[in-house]
């Protein structure tokens, strides 16, 4: 259960607005501002219906991006996802191209920025100006991601608040007649431009990139995502609509700056001026979001050896330094070197392909039944979803020209050439599709089972798991004397066969062969038998405590050898079988808490059940309270529960009053000298530390229980 040690990990500093700022700041700029007038040229007023097109293909990626980032928040995205399921030669792959394509659309964006102020000064060049605000956008960037997650939100709430002025105001003066001749262009160049405007929504996923760097990402992902989404969908339709309502299309086909020009038209140059001004906090805005995640793909193939360890490297803010200076000099060279209408294209190209290799993933995670993998959210209507998701994107690549084509397998074939030739010896793992090839008898990698038992440790448990309640009315048995496992396996068998529709030997038989076969975590004075069964309601533990050690036979799945310890704690959990997350969540939970190294030594010396169980409860969902006069807790004395009016979601789980444990009720007096136990959601939890143990917010567990006794 303890790990030697552990790779470096990126700060979580994003919040909910964070990843919704980013999501949305990496969406509309040039997709909004620049691109309009090359789509126009293309399809004509159906451009409108190009950009509801283009969108069709990114909502199966953006569930399926979503599914795969709660159950894997790691930086990388899109590339871990793909090296995680389909193998490290696609990871090569999808890093490599998704990594250039972000790039593509910073460097894109920085061109939108320089021919909007090309309008007010155009003697300056477009590129040096770019390169400049790449250098500028660079430096935040290394300070890390908190401070461009700040910087991100201003840029879009100034950006937003502008966007519906434009669009209201603009929207009285549409003239009808500018819609005649809607579908002249034809369904091949209607889908063609959805495949070239497609680089507008490609980054409301790319926030996945950071997931590693999102506070709660089970909660903050998908809500951020979705609301960046719908947010674009909608500013999309409108604008566009609006757009083409009122500037003629012999004047915006092929206009660098539609948006400046549709505001001219109606507003005259202060209106030309201020959407202007939200052009230019947009560019700045995609740029820097855009620098932020790419900036993370090399970090993460670095940190799974297909790119040298360099990249790997962090600064003392915590960023990939190397990975971002990098990001930097491939954006200044595309800018020297590429137009805007061809760097859209072969953005939009590879990221297609990408997205649809992406609900490629989630079938093969599904299907693979991987216990451990446990997203957070789950995308609706699967297979279908992600089928549609792999089929939208190839008809749009098709449409979008041999250009594109080539572009998309030469990065294939770059991306397989680098690997054979740096990666393929530095790697033994493979993906998850192994483990549905090993349904069918063929290989499976057992390290991504490992890796994703560790990240369900490091996110811990969710809000709705029982886990403080399983230990309340956990039974505990405390042992004097030296014993057996097996001995004390046929105890614990013994009373859950009363709850479960096992018998007592069938029961101990399965936990003694999980310790035979290595399933059973046995380290550092611990050890973890579990199971799953049928028929239960909900999960029950018992405690286990032998003061002169239980001595166990086990395997370890480490060395593959039989090995003997004497343990301290053995925890037997029994969970439902239909919710396999749920045990897993558990288990981890249980091995964070014993990773202490205070654990032994409190579970050791605790002189009670109730002092055993608060041992495994978290600090911030609990507290232990011993009423005593002279003590802010004096105010509880000689009033019920029911008169305490604790804060909502808190409850009281232990009352020992002297030698007895008194089952906690709404008439029970508070007595002096009581200890109580309540659990709670953290919110409650802190009113409550606050309230009966001021200046204990800081300390540990274990110093408030020293206080308490």
């Amino acid at each position: 259960m303890r790990q030697g040690k552990t790779q470096r990990r990126l700060k979580k500093e994003l919040g909910l607005f964070d990843v919704y700022a980013i999501a949305t700041g990496t969406t509309l700029s040039a997709g909004f501002f620049l691109l309009p007038g090359i789509a126009a040229a293309q399809a004509g007023p159906a451009m409108i219906l190009s950009y509801l097109i283009a969108a069709i293909p990114l909502i199966p990626a953006m569930f399926s991006v979503v599914e795969l980032g709660t159950a894997m928040p790691r930086a990388g995205g899109v590339y871990y996802f793909l090296d995680r399921t389909l193998g490290p030669v696609t990871g090569m792959i999808g890093g490599l191209g998704t990594w250039l394509a972000l790039v593509l659309k910073v460097a894109f964006a920085l061109v939108g920025m320089g021919a909007y102020i090309g309008l007010f000064f155009p003697e300056i060049p477009i590129a040096p100006v770019a390169i400049l605000v790449a250098v500028f956008l660079a430096g935040i960037n290394l300070y890390g991601a908190g401070k461009s997650g700040r910087l991100q939100i201003l840029l879009v709430v100034v950006l937003l608040g502008i966007l519906i002025l434009f669009i209201g105001d603009c929207g009285v003066s549409i003239n009808p007649a500018h819609f005649q001749g809607f579908f002249d262009a034809g369904s091949s160049a209607i889908l063609s431009t959805a495949g070239l405007v497609y680089i507008s929504y490609v980054g409301v996923t790319k926030v996945a990139s950071l997931s590693e760097e999102v506070k709660n990402p089970e909660r903050n992902l998908p809500r951020g995502v979705f609301l960046a989404l719908g947010s674009a969908l909608v500013i999309y339709a409108l604008g566009t609509a609006v757009m083409v309502g009122v500037v003629p299309m012999s004047e915006l086909a092929g206009d660098l700056t539609p948006v400046a020009t549709a505001a001219n038209r109606v507003f005259g140059r202060t209106g030309s001026i201020l959407v202007t001004l939200a052009a230019l906090v947009a560019f700045v805005s995609v740029s820097n979001a855009g620098m932020l995640s790419a900036s993370r793909y090399p970090l993460a193939m670095a940190r799974d050896h297909l790119l040298p360890r360099v990249f790997y490297r962090l600064s003392r803010k915590g960023t990939p330094v190397v990975a971002i200076v990098s990001t930097f000099g491939v954006i200044v060279a595309i800018l020297l070197l590429l137009d805007p209408a061809g760097i859209a294209k072969l953005a939009s190209s590879f990221q297609l392909l990408m997205f649809a290799l992406v609900s490629l993933a989630v079938i093969v995670m599904r299907e693979s039944r991987i216990e451990s993998y446990d997203p957070g959210y789950r995308s609706p209507w699967y297979p279908w979803m992600q089928i549609i998701g792999i089929l939208s994107p190839m008809v749009l690549i098709a449409n979008m020209g041999m250009m594109s084509i080539l572009f998309t397998t030469g990065l294939i074939v770059a991306g397989i050439g680098w690997y054979m030739y740096y990666a393929k010896g530095k790697l033994s793992r493979t993906g998850a599709i192994y483990h549905v090839f090993e349904r069918l008898g063929q290989l499976r990698h057992q390290g991504l089972d490992s890796e994703l038992r560790g990240i369900l440790k490091e996110k811990g448990l969710r809000e709705k798991d029982p886990f403080d309640e399983i230990i309340a009315r956990s039974m505990v048995i405390d042992i004097k004397e030296p014993v057996e496992f097996s001995d004390v396996v046929d105890r614990a068998s013994g009373w859950l066969s009363q709850i479960v529709s096992h018998t007592s030997a069938e029961i101990a038989r399965q936990f003694m062969e999980g310790t035979r076969i290595g399933a059973t975590p046995v380290t550092h004075g611990v050890a973890l038998p579990h199971l799953r069964v049928d028929g239960l309601l909900e999960a029950e533990m018992i405690l286990v405590r032998a003061r002169k050690g239980i001595h166990i036979a086990f395997n370890n799945p480490l060395t593959g050898h039989d090995e003997e310890e004497n343990v301290a704690a053995t925890f037997f959990l029994v969970s439902p079988e239909q919710d396999p997350g749920q045990h897993l969540r558990i288990l981890a939970q249980i091995a964070g808490r014993v990773d202490d190294d205070n654990f032994i030594t409190s579970w050791e010396t605790a002189e009670t059940e109730q002092e055993l169980k608060e041992t495994l409860l978290h600090d911030e969902r609990s507290i232990a309270l011993h009423v005593r006069a002279g003590d802010p807790t004096a105010e509880m004395i000689g009033h019920s529960f029911r008169e305490l009016a604790l804060p909502e979601g808190c409850l009281v789980t232990w009352l020992r009053r002297g030698d007895d444990v008194l089952v906690p009720r709404g008439s029970t007096v508070v007595e002096e000298n009581d200890r109580l136990t309540i659990i709670g959601d953290p919110s409650s939890i802190r009113i409550v530390r606050a309230q009966y143990l001021p200046g204990t917010a800081g300390k540990s567990r274990w110093s408030r229980l020293s206080r308490s006794r």
